[in-house]
Order: structure tokens, then C-alpha cells, then sequence
């Protein structure tokens, strides 16, 4: 009698749903491996919910796409320099700052206290006077008056980029200084968008009248930039290259009557890995903006320009990922079953309440039992509070546990924005306490070294935000 050879193991699911092993994540002895890592040995040490943040994958990711495109402008004699840009609002934490201008990049920013942290980066000997400064979103008066103060402090490569005409006239009442600018325009959103025109940036038709009866005779003032974002980020797309045409093609229309124009934004939302059943061709669609814009240029006969990107995600997101612990099983009805965690993820994963977010999710250890299909529930009393979904397969697998056994599972590529939408440092739904944070490093001679950042909070500073 023949026995079938039945792969109903979780590392069986896995290796046969995605090419794996695959962007750092390995497995050995049914435990696994984070880019060399050890997260069963780092569950032992710090316990679980645990955040951590991977520092070497945000140099890494910069290095990529600064190798990338200096390529691609080698490649098609691009005469235009390339400058790579960290959207701090992605993630503002000082060890991810550090980390980025390492590498030597420049700074985009969104508000008024982001330029606070500019000065703390200056003071440091981390960030220079003379870096770009991209200073972005609706300006309010603390804002326009924090843009000012920097110019006349000698920051010489600041832009202020407006957001509406209005703008310029708040600018204008707060600085007597040289002034550079760059005006943002409106793109056009995906059909199945809920508006047709982005609210942020202004309408081209708007963009000439500014320039011409606002800025072309003001002494104090020079249109630097035209900066644009397309709001579904980087894709292969004909959405994305249609809009990028049409984009390209009104920085040329301005071109025409600026001089000084010399610089073209294109934003950010280069895409990250959030599921392992994907892949991105990073060098294609680099190299296809850089000839685009090229291409579009050398047809209008306008010099090309100096290319800025803002990563924010790109460069953060991959090195951040959150570790529970499974603390209990519900079955509610014969199919249902919930694997309950030790935190929550309307506190520490916003991302997946608030929009559907998906990331790559995979259990540490186990991997050698059976799988089962399950809900993740976590501990508020939000009957939102659950995680049951993959990009893939639209449901969730975790391996099946015995009586004794603890299951940890992991959320990864979670480096962006969850803190922050979380409210870090603050009070949290349920008063369910935000996680343990520590920060990974590796030397040369491949060490890792680990940070305790932040403790898990306690209930002695939630009780005295509260005012117990």
C-alpha cells in the first residue's frame, strides 16, 4: 500500500504559496530568521509585544535607489543631478534620522516642528546649513514664520514649496531674506478615486498667473521647483506614465517663461514589500522615469532638470516589524477560530484598522506542525480589533497549537507611520500599553548590537497624561 507523502506543514504553505526564502526572512530549525537575525532568541531576551527597527535596511534602501538612478542618468546622459529626499514624517524617530543622513540625503518636511528637529540635526554636526530642505504641506502661520527663520539663519538651501497662491503672500509677510520656492501642482487622481483632483497642490491652470504677477519681479524670490505626487505612488502603470507626461510637460511649460526653474520633484511612493507574492523591478521603473522625463525634455528642447525623489516609506518601512504572542484560543463557531494576541492592533498596527493595510505576516516558530486557517483577534474590546486577511490568499494560516506550546508570530516591513497614527508616548485605545521598542544595528564584522529605546509603557505615565 502506497502512503501519500500529505505536505500539510506550515513551512510546506509557505514554500509552496511564495518563493522563499526571499527578502531577508529564512528559516532554521522551524524558527525564523529576520536578515540574519534571531527572533526566537530575541523573544527569549525581551518578551513579546516587542517593536523593533532594523537600522541597516534604511541605508540599504537608500543606497539602492541612489545607485539607480545615478545609472540610469549615466546610462541615458541625463544632464540633470539626482537627490534622494526622507520624508520625516514617515518616521521622526532620531535614530532613523541618524541613520538616513548617513547616506547623505536631504530632508523633506511637512510642518512646522519638523524644522525644530532640523536644528537639533544642525547643532549635532548632522545635518548641514547648506543641505536641501523641501518644506512641504499647507503652511500654516507657525510654519511659514519656523521657514523663515531658517533662511535668514543660513539655511541656503531651503524650498519652500506652495501649496496654494495664498501662500506666497503669508511667505512674503515673514521674510525680508532671499528666498527659494517651488510651487506644488495638483495631479489628476485614479478614476476610482473619491475626488478627481488631489486637494493638495494648485491647479495648473493657476500655476503661470502665480509665477508671473507674484514672484518674476520680486527681488526676494526664485522659482526653484515644481514639485508633484502622485497619490498611488510609483507603479507600472499607464495611469502613472500618463500622468508623469503630463506633469513633465508642464514643468516645461514653465520653463519656458522661469529661468531659474532648474528642479523637478516627482515625490515619493516608491512601493515596499508588504507580501511575499510580489515582486518589484526597481531598475525598470527607475530607468523608465529618468528617459520619460528625458524624452519629454528633449522634445520641448528644455534642458532637463535636476531630479528630487521623497521616500518616506521606501526608506523606513522595511526596517521596523512588531513580534506577539498567541495567549489564547477561541472557537466561536465551527468554522471560526481565533488565535488571540498579546496587544492590539488598532494600538500598534493602525494601519491595518484604519485603512486595510496588509504587511508580511509569518510565524517565528512552529513551522513544522500542521496549518489552520484563523483569526487574529486583539485585546481591546473593538469588535474591529482582528487581523484576518493576506494580500495572497485572503485569509490568514498559522501553524496549529498544542496544549503547552506558545505560538509567536511576526508582523513585518511596519517601519512607517504606525507609530505616529498610534499616538506614541500617548494614551491608547482600551489603555492597552504600546509595546517594548528596541533598535538593531550589525558593525562590520557583521555583530549585532541591540538598543533598549523605549520600555513598554506603564500605567503610571498613562494615569498622569490622564490627570490621576
Amino acid at each position: 500500500m502506497t502512503t501519500l507523502n500529505i505536505k500539510n506543514r506550515y513551512t510546506d504553505l509557505i514554500h509552496q504559496t511564495f518563493f522563499f526564502p526571499r527578502h531577508g526572512f529564512e528559516v532554521n530549525d522551524n524558527q525564523l530568521s529576520f536578515n540574519g537575525i534571531d527572533l526566537m532568541a530575541l523573544i527569549n531576551e525581551y518578551g513579546t509585544p516587542l517593536k523593533f527597527t532594523y537600522l541597516p535596511k534604511i541605508s540599504s534602501q537608500i543606497q539602492k535607489s541612489i545607485e539607480l538612478f545615478n545609472a540610469s542618468i549615466e546610462r541615458h546622459n541625463y544632464k540633470g543631478k539626482y537627490s534622494y529626499c526622507y520624508c520625516t514624517k514617515s518616521s521622526h524617530f532620531s535614530f532613523v534620522l541618524n541613520e538616513a543622513l548617513k547616506n547623505g540625503v536631504d530632508i523633506e518636511t511637512s510642518s512646522a516642528f519638523d524644522l525644530e528637529i532640523l536644528r537639533k540635526l544642525n547643532e549635532t554636526g548632522q545635518f548641514s546649513k547648506d543641505k536641501n530642505i523641501i518644506c512641504n504641506g499647507y503652511k500654516t502661520e507657525q510654519y511659514a514664520r519656523n521657514i523663515s527663520q531658517l533662511v535668514q539663519e543660513g539655511y541656503s538651501n531651503l524650498i519652500c514649496v506652495l501649496d496654494n497662491p495664498e501662500e506666497f503672500d503669508l511667505i512674503q509677510s515673514h521674510t525680508t531674506q532671499p528666498t527659494k520656492l517651488g510651487i506644488r501642482i495638483a495631479t489628476e487622481e485614479e478614476p476610482n478615486f473619491s475626488v478627481y483632483t488631489s486637494r493638495l497642490g494648485m491647479s495648473y491652470k493657476k500655476v503661470v498667473d502665480v509665477y508671473q504677477n507674484k514672484i518674476k519681479d520680486n527681488p526676494n524670490f526664485s522659482l526653484k521647483m515644481v514639485h508633484f505626487f502622485v497619490n498611488s505612488g510609483i507603479k507600472d502603470t499607464t495611469y502613472y506614465w500618463s500622468e508623469l507626461t503630463r506633469l513633465v510637460n508642464m514643468y516645461c511649460d514653465l520653463k519656458e517663461v522661469c529661468p531659474d526653474l532648474d528642479t523637478l520633484d516627482i515625490g515619493g511612493g516608491m512601493p515596499i514589500y508588504t507580501t511575499l507574492g510580489v515582486e518589484y523591478d526597481y531598475a525598470y521603473m527607475i530607468d523608465q522615469i529618468v528617459l520619460y522625463i528625458k524624452s519629454i525634455c528633449d522634445n520641448r528642447g528644455i534642458a532637463e532638470p535636476n531630479i528630487f525623489t521623497e521616500f518616506g516609506s521606501f526608506t523606513v518601512g522595511e526596517s521596523g516589524g512588531i513580534l506577539y504572542s498567541v495567549i489564547g484560543q477561541k472557537e466561536q463557531n465551527d468554522k471560526e477560530n481565533w488565535y488571540m494576541i498579546n496587544s492590539s492592533f488598532i494600538t500598534t498596527l493602525p494601519d491595518t484598522w484604519g485603512i486595510g493595510q496588509k504587511f508580511i505576516l509569518l510565524a517565528i516558530n512552529n513551522w513544522d506542525q500542521e496549518f489552520q486557517r484563523i483569526n487574529l483577534g486583539g485585546l481591546t474590546c473593538d469588535s474591529q480589533d482582528f487581523y484576518n486577511s493576506d494580500v495572497n490568499t485572503n485569509q490568514v494560516f498559522m501553524p496549529k497549537m498544542k496544549e503547552g506550546e506558545i505560538l509567536h508570530l511576526g508582523f513585518f516591513h511596519t517601519g512607517a507611520y504606525q507609530e505616529s497614527l498610534g499616538g506614541y508616548g500617548g494614551i491608547q485605545h482600551c489603555l492597552i500599553p504600546a509595546p517594548k521598542h528596541i533598535v538593531i544595528d550589525k558593525d562590520e564584522d557583521g555583530k549585532f548590537s541591540y538598543n533598549v529605546f523605549a520600555e513598554q509603557q506603564n500605567s503610571e505615565s498613562m494615569l498622569k497624561i490622564l490627570g490621576y
